[in-house]
Order: C-alpha cells, then structure tokens, then sequence
C-alpha cells in the first residue's frame, strides 16, 4: 500500500467517525505505529487533521480566550458537581490558593466553612463571593486585572507568593492533554499558576470533560505535577485511566 493510498483511508476514516486512532490504524493498515504517526504528522502539516494523544481528529483542540461571562454559561451543572466534590477536601482550619476560572468559581460558591479558613485568589469574582461570609480570611492578589478572566496577573502576585505556604491548590484549566500537560489561553496567567503550584503542598485540578484533549495557548505544567483531578461523567473512561496510571487521582463526580 502507498502513502497515498494510506492517507486516503485515514481522511476517509476521520470522515466518517471524526477521529482516528494510531494502534487500530497500525493493525488495520499492517504499518507499524511509527509509520502511522509519520502519517498523522504529514497530514496535519497539510492542515487535513489535528493530532492527539494516541490519534487525531477533525476538530480543532486548542482553545481560545472568552469572557469569563460567557465561559460561565457552559457546562454549568457539570461544574457545580465538581465543585461539590472539590470543597470536601477542605478540612478545618485549611490554608487554600483559588486560581481563577468558572469551575473555581463555583467552587468559591460551595465554601462555607464552620472553622477558620485562609484564602488566596486571584480571581476577584471568587473574593467578591467569599466576602460576607463568616470565617474566611481572604487575600486578595494585586496586580494587572485580565477582564476576560477578572482575575489579576503579573509579577506583583507572583512576588507575593514569595513568603507564602499553602496546603492545597484549586486550580482551573482551559485544556488538559495527556502528552502536553495542563494550559491556559494567557501565559501571564500560566505563569502566575505555576507560582502557585510551587507554593502549594497539594494541587488539584478542577477540569469538566470538554477540557481533556484541549490545549491553550500558555502552558502551565506537565500532568507529573500535579496530584488529583476532579471532573465529571462525560470524561471518557480510557483518559480517565491514563491518568491514574501516571499516578494521578481521578475522583469523577456524578450530575
């Protein structure tokens, strides 16, 4: 069989089923899985298809920058879900970072602690929520104010964290890929959460399933940095499993 040929069925295969993987195409085509992913790479120089962990498909997996209105909007109940999963690992007396993002948000919603809880955020919407309610100490991080986020980034909240230790790292994410890590659409506030993963004794990441096999623009950090997902139903059992054989935990909350 040529290239050609080859390539022919792989673009007739997306076609039908929207994407494709390397070890069925390596069994059906008789080719070795290099070969397939030599195939896979050709194709995508030729814009025909985007690669993913282990295959490509037909839809585009990078994300672009929204409004946090609008973000908010989107994948709502499964957010409150894994916000209710989220707010059970806060324990008494707990010290906690909430980054920004509407699945953080959320979970600022849930919080209302019976003993002294410290917050640092970023995120304004998350301290404005917090604020009239007993118990919480919030610090609120200074610095350049993102508004498609109304979360502020820069090197004023990053030299903050300088003096700082916190037992746990809330942090929300535009895309998630299990070859390139976690990412964000803005690298100021990529590099603002990798401050916080370096100060944080424990971090979790707040992701619903639209989000695997995504990539934004900024990355944040590989998936050996961090400790636990938090998710809903609809993340496929197969990335679910990649992920706890790299050693993560997965906790899947139910709608």
């Amino acid at each position: 069989m040529t290239i050609s040929e080859r390539h022919e069925i792989i673009l007739n295969k997306l076609k039908d089923s929207g994407k494709v993987n390397v070890q069925d195409l390596s069994d059906e085509l008789s080719v070795s899985e290099v070969t397939i992913r030599k195939d896979l790479r050709m194709l995508e120089d030729k814009n025909l298809l985007f690669r993913t962990h282990g295959g490509a498909t037909l839809s585009n997996p990078y994300t672009s920058d929204r409004p946090v209105s609008e973000k908010a909007k989107v994948q709502e109940k499964e957010k409150e879900a894994i916000a209710k999963e989220a707010v059970k690992l806060i324990g008494d007396n707990d010290s906690i970072i909430l980054a920004s993002g509407t699945t953080v948000s959320a979970l600022a919603r849930e919080i209302n602690p019976q003993h002294r809880l410290n917050v640092i955020t970023s995120s304004l919407d998350v301290s404005l929520g917090l604020s009239g309610r007993d118990n919480i100490e919030i610090t609120q991080l200074g610095g350049q104010l993102r508004p498609s986020s109304i979360s502020v980034v820069g090197p004023y909240a990053e030299k903050f964290l300088d003096n700082i230790i916190c037992g746990i790292l809330f942090l929300g994410v535009d895309g998630i890929d299990l070859d390139y890590g976690l990412t964000t659409t803005n690298l100021m506030e990529a590099s603002l959460n990798q401050r916080f993963i370096e100060v944080s004794q424990y971090t979790v990441a707040l992701a619903d399933h639209t989000k695997f096999g995504k990539r934004g623009f900024g990355r944040i950090c590989t998936l050996n940095c961090i400790q636990h997902i938090i998710t809903d139903e609809g993340a496929s059992q197969s990335v679910v499993n990649e992920l706890e054989k790299k050693g993560i935990r997965v906790t899947v909350a139910k709608l």
